[in-house]
């Protein structure tokens, strides 16, 4: 009797916010490849065409991931500057950028989306602002900030682009791994000596064969100490 006079918890209503929570952590548990309309639908209890009120089908979904990632960068980025006031624009940037590779490492499937969508988010446009302020407070012209905002390219966003992939064709046995190191040695001698060489500890995190954590950090020290012999350039 008691439990039938308790009041019914109402379920949450479905929007933009809830249902790209849903998406986040369904995508973070098993991959892009688990997320569709439908699945999502079931996740949060509801008919697929609900969603279609919220997020305009597939595409639309996809964007809303960008966003959502893009607002938790910025959100790590200040609250990592916010944490350490007073210190230099190196150290800023630095802060600000291993911020938003803990997004990245926390979402890995998260580079790939972002470097995939046909448009840029407006979450992104205002993230990179920050980083012209940064800039130009420590004494950087708009001249060389826009050369160097080339020069982070991706790393501002907390991942590196891959450029050579040795696992690009799949998981592979042992024995083929080995045959195909042997016909890369006999090709390009120099990227296989550099793939053997190249092994990452197992603790280093990393986002792809070519972005490691370590691999990360050193190239934001070099891009920031080329930068700093600049920095009084007009």
């Amino acid at each position: 009797m008691g439990s039938r006079m308790e009041a019914r918890k109402p379920r949450e209503p479905l929007s933009r916010e809830r249902a790209l929570a849903s998406a986040i952590a369904l995508v973070d548990a098993e991959g892009m490849v688990a997320l569709t309309m439908r699945r999502l639908a079931a996740e949060l209890g509801v008919e697929a065409m609900s969603l279609y009120h919220h997020l305009p089908g597939k595409a639309g979904l996809l964007d809303g991931l960008v966003d959502a990632v893009a607002a938790e960068i910025t959100s790590a980025a200040e609250q990592a500057e916010a944490d350490a006031p007073g210190v230099d624009w190196r150290t800023r940037l630095r802060l600000r950028f291993l911020a938003a590779r803990t997004v990245m490492l926390r979402h890995p499937w998260a580079p790939a989306l972002l470097s995939s969508r046909p448009t840029v988010p407006a979450g992104v446009y205002a993230y990179y602002d920050g980083i012209l302020a940064t800039l130009v407070d420590g004494g950087f012209s708009y001249r060389i900030a826009h050369r160097a905002l080339h020069a982070f390219g991706s790393l501002a966003l907390g991942f590196a682009q891959e450029v050579f992939r040795p696992d690009a064709g799949g998981e592979a046995d042992a024995e083929a791994a080995e045959a195909a190191m042997v016909a890369l040695a006999e090709r390009l001698p120099h990227l296989a000596a550099m793939v053997a060489a190249e092994t990452h500890d197992a603790t280093d995190p990393t986002l792809g064969w070519c972005d490691s954590q370590t691999e990360f950090e050193f190239t934001l020290d070099l891009l920031f100490d080329g930068l700093e012999r600049h920095r009084s350039s007009a």
